[in-house]
């Protein structure tokens, strides 16, 4: 079974819709994430603020901190290879790496799609 591993940057929550400001790229990523986990991948979401040991118990993002601090974060893994450092991965990148199955367009995704201009509209 293939597996997904996400490092993220400390925050408060990965979903991107807590605080003042939604972040459309956490929002998207979180969706694409859940459609990962309906084909039937593996993911864990590991938080800096909240997991700090599976950042140390991964050689490789133990590394990747060491050499570039927390500007490398997100990282996100694929069986223990490394996909993405510094920025979330597209559906079509995860897609590829996983379950190679064509992208799901983001209206048909369960939640909180950005819209054009950058904004959402979370049910």
């Amino acid at each position: 079974m293939v597996r997904v591993d996400v490092y993220d940057p400390a925050m408060c929550c990965s979903t991107g819709v807590c605080g003042p400001e939604v972040d459309p790229v956490l929002v998207a990523f979180a969706a694409d994430l859940e459609w990962l986990a309906g084909q039937g991948v593996t993911v864990a979401r590991h938080n800096l603020a909240q997991e700090p040991a599976a950042f140390v118990a991964s050689t490789l993002v133990n590394q990747a901190l060491a050499d570039n601090g927390v500007e490398c974060l997100p990282v996100v893994l694929v069986d223990g290879r490394l996909l993405t450092m510094g920025a979330y991965p597209s559906r079509d990148q995860l897609a590829r790496r996983t379950v190679a199955k064509p992208r799901v367009p983001l209206a048909q995704a369960p939640c909180c799609a950005p819209k054009p201009d950058g904004s959402s509209s979370c049910c």
